[in-house]
């Protein structure tokens, strides 16, 4: 699987993603009065300001994982619960928002060849030339990478975004359990992602895939009349 993961459109295509996410959640930490991540250097699209080591090495061999979390202080804030969970969405909706942009461009060039899965469209085609080949990669490796980092980024499991943004719908009552929660899910994130690379047990995988397949199937529909 790794040497499925090592091309140059599809490291491209991480090192953008992983940088527009974690910029994006620097900027809409500033956005809300938050200064903490410009003055850490994180408001860059330089990728060596933003990669996890074990982050990027998950990205090789499974085809998801995670970059360095941009630092947040909620004391700035004024609200802080409902400001650090849309600090959190900030990330995920950039990533949807490339995605989405090379996901048409795909559909653009690939039209009139459009038949079986949707995860077709991002294999290339025969017939195209030199040039045409590599920008398929590069949208094919885009979609894909910024709709997984998306997905991933989603699972309501610390510290992934998925956990502030649910954070925000738990009741004050259950405010202390839901805590306890949250720091228990570095453990519990990482017992899935042993459990799918050496036990084959594909929760995160279903999660990620379902996501993303779901994510282009609704831009299909979108897009269908225009094709």
């Amino acid at each position: 699987m790794l040497s499925s993961f090592v091309s140059p459109p599809f490291i491209i295509s991480i090192l953008v993603a992983i940088s527009v996410h974690e910029a994006a959640h620097g900027w809409m930490a500033a956005r809300l009065g938050d200064p903490t991540a410009y003055n850490a250097g994180r408001l860059t699209l330089n990728p060596l300001a933003h990669i996890d080591l074990m982050g990027a090495l998950m990205f090789l061999v499974v085809g998801f994982g995670w970059a360095k979390p941009v630092p947040v202080n909620p004391m700035y804030f004024h609200r802080p619960k409902r400001d650090t969970a849309l600090v959190s969405l900030a990330g995920p909706a950039s990533n949807l928002l490339l995605g989405s942009i090379a996901f048409f461009g795909l559909l653009f060039m690939l039209r009139d060849q459009m038949s079986g899965s949707v995860f077709g469209l991002l294999t290339i085609g025969s017939g195209q030339s030199v040039l045409q080949q590599l920008l398929l990669q590069i949208l094919g490796s885009s979609a894909f990478i910024n709709f997984g980092l998306m997905a991933f980024n989603l699972l309501p499991i610390a510290p992934l975004d998925g956990s502030k943004i649910l954070h925000i719908f738990i009741p004050l009552q259950y405010e202390d359990q839901y805590e306890t929660l949250l720091q228990r899910g570095p453990m519990i994130l990482l017992i899935l992602i042993l459990a799918g690379v050496f036990l084959h047990v594909p929760i995160l995988s279903t999660w990620v895939f379902g996501i993303v397949n779901f994510t282009m199937q609704a831009l299909l529909f979108i897009a269908s009349p225009l094709l």
